[in-house]
């Protein structure tokens, strides 16, 4: 009680405008609880990818193990919150009302950025977010109240550091990731279980020390537990580190060789100690990136209540250059909220199955790419060169490194095996720390994607087959990562030019729309995410090694699939001929944007229950799949038809030529109708299984299709004696031809449904 008579005695202290920043601060607060959530989200793939890939542990003990280094990297953070507080600008040249107009625009634009970026499933690096939305809105804060002077506030030498360190570091993670993996697998194959003998203790002992130095260089140093070690450790550890390594490399070899011999998988025990000390450093040092912010405003607002007597527009915020003292209850309480976000995250499942899909040794999965102009050339390029290589090389030496490189006939499910996880984790945890020792503020974001993408490489998971989907992939990722940089520093600084001409007013306004923003992309995100929980299940029971399971499954996936396109088909084809008809051109932009969607959704369909039919009983899938594809080739025709159809409409309406007659218009709306009837028809007889109708409408739509080609003939009679638009008479015996293809495709998919869907007493 005492507690809440101080809070309120505080606050009736406070004048009616440090009020005013008092709400502010505290939506600050708010925003930093999300932006906590939301970055454990997009950086939990930097610790948990390796092993959830590998399937090193259950993915709950794996998330324990994380946690816990979260919460012990949280809690005993480095210090480095300076990094908001005077890194970027010289806070001495800004009054509180200036500084409070680049917090909250940082804290505004920092969530936008992130969730954006979660929502696509890509990584992107926060510290970068951070780093940029800084100078974005102390950039156009300086410039409004100093005008061009006001450049010298800012540190512009370290953001130019962090561009160069990122360069590097991507390309340093991907070669190094590339050349240790290729190694690593010479060292042990594919069939590492049979090749460890001695090796694995000097294996385990140097990635165990690789990452006991990760975790004291670049997860504890500089950090509060440090300094309740004994004078003789510390000394030991942080000034000797060269003998204190070679101690623990001696040390570790012997106790995995040990465990090994006790038939203890060190390769795990490897991956779950790397999972542990990058969840750490990662909380350690990135946490200032969360809540660093948000912290200085509260700390500026404490010191106007203290000194400045309300004067927000000339109490100047030098007290903002003396080092941090973070309260060690805000470091527990953030500790907690990234456990809880890492536990709750779908959104972190989706950025960590972009990381794992892009390395997968599976090259069958879904690519969630699809394929780019840029990526096809690398490819072929880098095939010349390995062509050129090969030629060159030895057929001896081929076919030992072939043998190395060789594959396990029994595939196991896993993305990747346990070498190249802990290849992946010891590998960025050293290139880290060593970057770290060096004063290069590198992004563990940046360092353990692009190691784990050199490492896959390496492991030839990237065949013919899949190179060019996982090359898009990484050139989509790493594009982000660097229009991450622009933007956040551009939304920033409209953010920030928006509150300093607006004050408090346009604070209050901001925070407004950032409310109703981000209710609105919560309640996408669900409607999106409900959709695809549907063929998540399904996808599961496909892979159920009871084949009457999978048959029964597969056949309801089937007919939902066929189903929804046949019912898109229908929809879009009357949609677009009824725009045409009314010179619309915005649905028939958008009728041509979702059959892109459509065929997308068709795809990834198909290989799934492709899979499926590999899963039955081998006669049976042989007996139906000639059916199967019969239908998936004949929907997939039926949206070739709809583009064909749409794409010469909306060039028409979009260069607004004369648009569809009122004669053309009354003559084709009831074959409109009736092939619109007949696709429903269809649509219906799938979705019940009741094919006693089916003769009828397939007579229906085989008639329509002669009444259709009459129509086109006359068509083509009008063409020759046309007094009018050729361009519109074009597009309208376009629209009568690719009308009857329709039906002829869709009389094609009504026989091979019947054929597939039919009870196996009737093989």
């Amino acid at each position: 009680m005492d507690f809440f008579n101080e809070i309120a005695s505080y606050v009736s202290g406070l004048s009616s405008v440090e009020l005013s920043y008092l709400f502010v601060v505290l939506f600050m607060f708010t925003l930093a609880v999300i932006d906590l959530t939301v970055g454990v989200s997009n950086d939990a793939v930097n610790f948990l990818s390796a092993a959830v890939g590998s399937k090193a542990a259950k993915i709950k003990h794996v998330l324990i193990v994380a946690a816990l280094g979260v919460f012990v990297g949280a809690s005993f953070s480095s210090g480095m919150m300076d990094v908001a507080r005077h890194g970027i600008f010289d806070p001495g040249f800004f009054t509180f009302e200036n500084v409070m107009c680049v917090y909250l625009a940082v804290v505004i634009s920092d969530v936008f950025l992130l969730d954006l970026f979660n929502s696509l499933g890509l990584p992107t690096s926060t510290t970068v977010s951070m780093v940029f939305e800084l100078l974005g809105a102390s950039f156009i804060t300086a410039l409004i109240s100093s005008g061009s002077s006001g450049l010298g506030m800012l540190n512009t030498d370290r953001a130019l550091t962090i561009i160069i360190s990122i360069f590097l570091s991507v390309a340093i993670a991907f070669v190094f990731g590339l050349v240790v993996q290729w190694i690593s697998r010479i060292l042990f194959t594919f069939h590492y279980r049979k090749n460890l003998g001695a090796k694995i203790g000097l294996y385990g002992g140097f990635a165990t020390t690789a990452i006991i130095y990760f975790m004291l260089v670049k997860g504890l140093k500089g950090s509060a537990i440090v300094g309740y070690l004994p004078q003789d450790l510390h000394d030991f550890i942080y000034e000797d580190t060269a003998f204190f390594l070679l101690v623990a490399f001696v040390f570790f070899t012997i106790l995995m060789q040990l465990l090994h011999w006790c038939r203890v998988n060190v390769l795990k025990v490897v991956v779950l100690m790397g999972t542990f000390s990058l969840a750490m450093a990662f909380a350690g040092n990135d946490l200032v990136n969360f809540i660093g912010v948000t912290l200085a405003g509260f700390e500026s607002f404490k010191d106007l209540v203290a000194n400045g007597n309300g004067a927000v527009d000339s109490f100047t915020m030098g007290s903002l250059n003396l080092p941090a003292k973070t309260n060690v209850l805000f470091l527990i309480g953030a500790g907690a909220v990234m456990v809880y976000a890492l536990f709750t995250s779908k959104k972190a499942r989706k950025v960590l199955q972009t990381s794992i899909d892009l390395s997968s040794q599976q090259n069958e999965e879904n690519e969630l790419f699809g394929t780019s102009s840029i990526a096809r050339n690398m490819v072929r390029a880098v095939s010349k060169c390995v062509d050129a290589v090969s030629r060159n090389t030895p057929a001896g030496v081929k076919r030992w490194i072939g043998k190395r490189f060789t594959p396990l006939e029994e595939r196991e499910d896993v993305a990747f095996d346990l070498v190249r996880a802990s290849v992946n984790l010891v590998l960025a945890g050293l290139l880290i720390a060593v970057g770290t020792s060096f004063k290069l503020p590198l992004s563990t974001t940046y360092v353990t994607f692009m190691v784990g993408m050199g490492s896959s490489l390496a492991d030839r998971a990237w065949g013919r087959e899949s190179a060019v989907y996982r090359v898009t992939g990484v050139v989509s990722v790493v594009g982000g990562w660097f229009i991450t940089a622009g933007a956040a520093f551009i939304i920033a600084a409209f953010v920030s030019s928006i509150m300093n001409f607006g004050g408090v007013i346009a604070m209050y306004v901001m925070i407004a729309l950032v409310i109703y923003l981000l209710i609105r992309s919560h309640v996408n995100y669900n409607k999106k995410k409900s959709t695809e929980k549907v063929d998540e299940k399904m996808l599961v029971v496909l892979k159920s090694d009871d084949q009457a399971e999978v048959w029964n499954n597969l056949m309801l996936h089937a007919a939902d699939t066929l189903t929804h396109t046949l019912a898109f088909s229908a929809d879009t084809y009357k949609v677009m001929f009824e725009s045409f008809s009314k010179d619309a051109l915005r649905p028939l932009k958008s009728s041509l944007i979702k059959i892109v969607e459509e065929k997308s959704f068709m795809k990834k369909e198909r290989r799934a229950e492709t899979r499926g039919l590999q899963r039955i009983d081998q006669q049976l899938a042989f007996e139906r799949s000639t059916w199967y594809h019969l239908c998936t080739n004949s929907c997939q025709q039926m949206l070739n038809t709809l583009t064909r159809i749409g794409e010469p409409m909306k060039e028409h309406a979009d260069n607004s030529f004369s648009p569809l007659s009122k004669v053309y218009v009354d003559e084709f709306s009831p074959y409109c109708r009736d092939v619109y009837n007949v696709l429903k028809d269809i649509n219906e007889i799938i979705q019940t299984g009741n094919y006693e109708a089916s003769e009828e409408v397939s007579a229906r739509a085989k008639n329509l299709k002669h009444s259709l080609a009459n129509l086109r003939k006359e068509q083509t009679m009008r063409l020759h004696q046309s007094q009018g638009s050729l361009r519109m008479d074009f597009v309208y015996l376009n629209l009568i031809q690719e009308s009857h293809e329709l039906l002829s495709e869709v009389r094609n998919l009504l026989r091979g449904s019947n054929k597939f869907f039919a009870p196996l007493n009737e093989r």
